[in-house]
């Protein structure tokens, strides 16, 4: 159940899926995260600057917390493995030739891609190429 390192068999069956929720990404110090905002979560990520939260807009709303820019998650369906070599780098340059940035958080089944919110569509399109060359 280790994943799969083949790259032309993962760009094939990438399987790009957009969330219908929006994300943000917040920073914090250590003392202003309570286990609510651990709880909201879907990552975080501890930084000497602070910990980074990567939370559903409505929580992050509800919280009173401020934040810039919104993404949807795209999740590559593909089981990749932690040791593939070359998925991130296709898919990210994908995303550069269409003009997209792409925060790109690597879990253990999948890869989760955060984009733009208002360029989700686009990024769904420039994902789905490469499983096409």
């Amino acid at each position: 159940m280790g994943g799969i390192t083949d790259l032309s068999y993962l760009l094939k069956n990438l399987t790009p899926v957009m969330s219908t929720d929006d994300y943000v990404f917040i920073s914090l110090p250590p003392s202003q995260v309570t286990s609510t905002l651990v709880d909201d979560a879907l990552a975080l990520f501890k930084e000497e600057e602070g910990v980074t939260l990567i939370l559903e807009k409505h929580a992050a709303l509800q919280a009173d917390l401020v934040f810039e820019g919104t993404y949807k998650r795209i999740t590559c369906k593909v089981h990749s493995s932690l040791d593939a070599v070359g998925m991130t780098a296709a898919m990210s340059a994908a995303l550069t030739q269409v003009g997209i940035s792409a925060n790109v958080v690597a879990a253990y089944y999948h890869d989760h891609i955060f984009v733009p919110s208002n360029k989700a569509g686009l990024a769904i399109e420039a994902l789905l190429t490469l499983s096409k060359a």
